[in-house]
């Protein structure tokens, strides 16, 4: 014990330090992050802690998935509530077909191993979304629309990759189909129901105290009460996590004084908590990956096969947005060019993918393959789009320029 606290405070003094020095750069907060941890891995810096399966989903996932949900407003959401669900349900379907049909015919992986990468690459990562967003103050209906997609897509690909695990592990043997939509409507609608039964139980008691630590402690509860007893009961946890926190976050946080289940004071102080919280989890995270990816040993695929892959998940998420966004060309949900520029490069990979990659079975073959393969797109992903991000936005004029 007394190890794990100093290797997390250890990581913390080096999260401060690169905070302080991205800011003078004028980096990317997350960028830095990255960096920092190769060095570290690179110069051979035992910190104690390794990037984990139970560590990202766990402790990582649910307070920045519910931080994220706390802060939507359902009045906005409710406006872009169409293309966001097109995006994220229909847009993932097909980034995860077009990666598995390139894995198959461009690097002669089998079936279920490309669909299983495929699936879990599909997803624009909530945690690195957002977090490029804050470094870029950036605000209004664009940001509603990446981080709105980000959230519920992260919530398709975990359950479409669940299903496609369950067919993988099955040799790829045909399920039948009545199997197929009871598992996938156990998965969704479970995870949704026990999302709203914790936000109607945390909402209850909250009304019944005005003590806002209180108040703040019943919103934790929420954000991992949530998701570990969806995951429990075999429900998506992601869905259970953001189903509480656009509830709990509209009706008592977000809320109208009268209508508020949560004291103004409690409301100031729970978004306070969770934007700390949520930068502590941001400091941990990208920390890890650097360290993880300064210490691997690329053996397959190898550097050419990994630009491909690179390239491929870039063009599963133009064939996503360009074409679903035309689909809304002339209809009052239109998305000018430089905010669908923006939502294809904004499309980036992150904790969520390494996750579900480092949850696969050991004995699962190609499963080094597909780590590799994930590794290679987050950091390209937080790295290089997250360093040409800002130009970006500039050069589109979507905030102001330096």
């Amino acid at each position: 014990m007394d190890t794990l606290i100093t290797s997390t405070l250890g990581l913390l003094l080096a999260a401060i330090a690169v905070a302080l020095i991205a800011r003078r750069l004028h980096l990317p907060y997350t960028v830095g992050l990255v960096l920092a941890g190769a060095v570290l891995a690179m110069a051979r810096v035992h910190t104690g802690i390794t990037l984990t399966h139970e560590i990202i989903y766990t402790l990582i996932l649910p307070p920045l998935l519910f931080e994220a949900a706390i802060n939507i407003h359902w009045r906005e959401l409710r406006q872009d509530a169409l293309p966001v669900l097109v995006l994220s349900i229909a847009g993932t379907l097909i980034a995860a077909a077009t990666v598995s049909a390139g894995m198959v015919w461009g690097l002669g992986w089998p079936l279920p191993t490309a669909a299983l990468f495929g699936a879990l690459i599909a997803a624009t990562d909530p945690v690195a979304v957002i977090a490029m967003f804050k470094d870029n103050n950036l605000t209004g209906r664009l940001r509603l629309l990446v981080e709105s997609e980000s959230l519920f897509n992260d919530g398709v690909a975990a359950v479409l990759f669940t299903l496609v695990l369950t067919w993988a592990q099955a040799s790829g043997a045909p399920q039948s189909l009545p199997g197929v939509a009871l598992s996938l409507g156990w998965t969704v609608a479970g995870g949704i129901l026990i999302g709203l039964a914790t936000a109607a139980l945390v909402l209850g008691l909250a009304g019944r105290t005005t003590d806002h630590l209180v108040e703040s402690t019943l919103t934790t509860v929420a954000a991992y009460g949530a998701f570990l007893f969806a995951q429990h009961l075999g429900c998506s946890g992601v869905l259970a996590t953001v189903t509480a926190g656009l509830v709990i976050g509209n009706l008592g946080i977000l809320a109208e004084t009268d209508a508020s289940r949560i004291t103004p004071h409690g409301r100031q102080f729970v978004l306070a908590l969770w934007e700390f919280i949520a930068f502590i989890a941001n400091s941990l995270v990208f920390l890890l990956i650097g360290l993880a990816v300064g210490g691997m040993h690329i053996t397959e695929p190898t550097e050419i096969g990994l630009l491909a892959v690179i390239a491929l998940v870039l063009l599963s998420r133009a064939l996503t947005v360009y074409p679903l966004c035309l689909c809304f060309a002339r209809s009052r949900w239109a998305m000018p060019l430089p905010m669908q520029h923006v939502l294809w490069w904004g499309g980036l990979r992150g904790a969520l993918g390494l996750a579900l990659a480092l949850s696969l079975p050991p004995a699962l073959p190609y499963r080094d393959a597909i780590l590799t393969a994930t590794f290679a797109v987050v950091i390209f992903s937080v790295v290089g789009q997250g360093l040409t991000m800002p130009p970006l936005l500039r050069g589109l004029r979507l905030i102001p320029r330096r």
